[in-house]
């Protein structure tokens, strides 16, 4: 477990590979319904999904090859960074994936199952899959042209976040590393993307 002196989190949204089509009313009360399910709220935890079936498609959508796609913005919360992701589910049925933020410092217990990075307890749910996580890593500022020209002669090397896919990692040892690299003097959240099996 990584350790935490209080946890707050905000789950974004999800997106399901069952690819069920529902009328706008339809999908609403779907909505609340999950929302009412699966809503968490303790004395230091508060977590809601948003979006439905349906909903927010621009952002996370499943295509008919079974991928599962998703658009979020990289950490920290202000730097205008956005990632696109799209993979295959890891489970043979129906799943959703899960977007979770956490401020800093976080708590998360996930241990190395079948090849899997499995939640032990809930906080998310166990059974959860980890798919990415945000990462931390010295290199250059990223873009094309003279900007990223420059810092390299001048030395620009900084801190610099990606999204590291826990499926092709080589290691566990690898996985709590990219883990812990969200550090409060590099950024103020983490981002967790989790696949959930809906059977």
């Amino acid at each position: 477990m990584i350790s935490s002196s209080s946890l707050i989190s905000s789950v974004i949204a999800f997106a399901t590979t069952d690819g069920t089509n529902l009328s706008p009313h339809r999908q609403q009360q779907q909505q609340q319904q999950h929302l009412q399910q699966h809503s968490i709220t303790g004395s230091s935890t508060t977590t809601r999904l948003f979006a439905g079936v349906g909903v927010g498609r621009s952002e996370i959508s499943q295509t008919k090859d079974e991928f599962l796609e998703i658009e979020l913005n990289v950490p920290p919360k202000r730097s205008g960074v956005i990632a696109r992701l799209k993979f295959p589910p890891v489970f043979p049925g129906p799943s959703e994936l899960i977007e979770v933020r956490y401020d800093l410092p976080f708590g998360l217990n996930v241990e190395p199952k079948e090849n899997l990075a499995i939640c032990t307890k809930d906080g998310e749910k166990v059974g959860d899959v980890l798919r990415y996580t945000s990462q931390w890593t010295m290199g250059l500022p990223q873009g094309d042209g003279a900007v990223s020209t420059v810092a390299s002669f001048a030395g620009g090397i900084s801190w610099q976040c990606s999204l590291f896919d826990v499926m092709k990692s080589k290691d566990w040892p690898r996985v709590i590393e990219a883990l812990t690299s969200n550090v409060e003097s590099r950024t103020d959240e983490v981002v967790l993307i989790f696949e959930r099996s809906l059977e």
